[in-house]
Formats: structure tokens, sequence, C-alpha cells
């Protein structure tokens, strides 16, 4: 089914999570390799599957993940410098050549922009001069629009690519605003200064629950006033979506993606003294995003 819907492995996002990278039922097999049928004979030689379930425990970020947040980001790195760019640069336009499941990928990220720009809007903090630190900026998606806005915006992601694509479209619609925004190359951990709101878009999805408080501390750390960030969100029906896609064998071709309990992320928010101002759902047919804004 998904060879004949055409649909690149990493392409997918579902009912699993969230873009970029978010696990169909069957997605996480796909990204392992094609996909193919789960008889009596090959069930037996499966491998056990790697569980990624997040901990019970709020204020913990205690993920066990399948390898360290540090290898997580070399995979990240590599995939968005290459394949991974040429595919999500694709879904992050408006290039009529996406499939429908691609386009819906589009569809639900453009929704979760839209939201974030509505509330941005309702503050007027943009068309204030502010400034908006866009961590993991990807194409410029959010990054452009703040700028439109009046916003003086820093954004950076680990991909040299997309930082290359998201400067060329910045100076082709911005005019005169290009010079309001920065676009760097960089680890989000190695994010520096200090900004009025720190928004990270589509991110934490790539990075295990332990990785993802060790972020959240260093985007605290540059933010004055308030952060945007979103995640996939963890239940148990996802969850076990997610693991039934781990029982495929084959080797990893994409990301691997992570799914977080939202009180777990909201308490390692609070623990960093910040107060959750409102919450927002972004839910497509495979597009699955949870967005925080927290204020202090």
């Amino acid at each position: 089914v998904v060879d004949k819907m055409g649909v690149d492995q990493a392409a997918f996002v579902s009912l699993g999570g969230v873009a970029p990278l978010a696990k169909h039922p069957v997605q996480d097999a796909i990204c392992r390799g094609r996909v193919g049928s789960v008889t009596s004979a090959n069930r037996r030689t499966l491998p056990p599957a790697k569980l990624l379930r997040p901990s019970s425990r709020a204020g913990e970020c205690s993920m066990k993940a399948a390898a360290s947040g540090d290898d997580d980001k070399v995979v990240v790195k590599e995939y968005f410098n290459n394949t991974g760019f040429e595919r999500w640069n694709r879904i992050y336009s408006e290039d009529g050549s996406v499939n429908s499941v691609q386009l819906d990928i589009r569809t639900g990220h453009n929704q979760t922009v839209e939201k974030i720009l509505e509330w941005v809007d309702e503050d007027q903090t943009a068309a204030m001069s502010q400034t908006f630190c866009d961590a993991g900026c990807g194409v410029g998606s959010l990054s452009i629009p703040l700028t439109e806005r009046g916003a003086i915006v820093t954004a950076s992601d680990i991909s040299d690519a997309m930082v290359k694509e998201a400067r060329e479209r910045a100076n082709a619609v911005l005019g005169e605003k290009a010079g309001n925004v920065t676009f760097t190359s960089s680890d989000l951990e190695e994010i520096a200064g200090s900004y009025d709101t720190v928004c990270c878009i589509d991110v934490m999805i790539h990075y295990p629950d332990e990785k993802m408080k060790e972020m959240l501390a260093h985007l605290s750390s540059v933010a004055k006033s308030r952060m945007i960030v979103t995640f996939a969100p963890y239940t148990l029906l996802l969850g076990a979506l997610k693991s039934f896609g781990s029982l495929f064998p084959g080797p990893s071709k994409a990301t691997r993606a992570y799914l977080h309990r939202e009180d777990v992320v909201v308490a390692c928010l609070q623990e960093l003294d910040w107060t959750v101002k409102r919450t927002d759902f972004i839910q497509s047919k495979f597009y699955f995003s949870k967005i925080i804004e927290v204020t202090r």
C-alpha cells in the first residue's frame, strides 16, 4: 500500500506524532526499511521491539532512549542536510509535486504556524519590534512571517541546507526587512543571546525526554518573557501505534521519533519557572502537534 501511494518513508506524519518526522502505525517500519508482509514464518525471526516509553513521574524527563541525545543530533543533522532536506523542502513549500499524505502534513504544519502567529498578533509583540529566537527554524516557515510583522528575528537550524534555503526565501519575500532576520547553522544548545520570545517548533520529536529537558533548559536561559514550543503528544493509543512499527526489521533510513507526555513537558517548564499561558492542539490525518505557550 505504501509503495503504491508513493509516500516517502520520511514523509509520514500520522497517528503517532507530529511533523516533521512523527510515526504512522507503520511509519517506524518504513523508516527502517521497506514494509513487507509479516507472516507467521518471518514473525518468529523479528528482533525484540525497543519500545520508547516516557516516564510516568511528573517533573522527570527520564525516557530511556535507544541511543543518546548526541547520537540523535548526528542523525538529524546528516538526514536534514541530505535526503531529508529534499523531502521536507518540498513539503514546506507551495510545490505541487507532493502526494496526498505530504499535502496533509503541509496543511497541519501550516496550521501550527498560523496558530502561533495568531497568538503573536494578539499581543502585538512582533509589531512592537520585539526580539524572537526561532530555534530549529527549518526553511523559515515561522521566521519569515514574524519578520514581516516587524519582529527582529534570530533563526538557527542544525542543518546547513535548511538555513541556506531559509535565507534565500527570506531575501526573496522580505525586501528591506530581510535585514531584520539572521539565519545561522547552529546546534540548539549553542544558541546565545537574550530574546523576548523563544520559539521551538517541530524539533522535540527528534529527541528523547532527557534530551528534551536539556534543550528546554538552554532555551529557557536565553528567553526573557515567553517560550512557545511544540511536541508530539504521547497517549496510550499513539504510543501503541508507534511501538507496533518497531516490530519491523531493517536499517533506519530516517531519524527516530519520540512522543512526549504533556504532563512531563509542562512539569519540565514549571521547574524552569515558567507558567503555562495557553495551549492548543493541531490535528490532521497525518499530523498531530501540541503547542504550549509559557510566560514569566
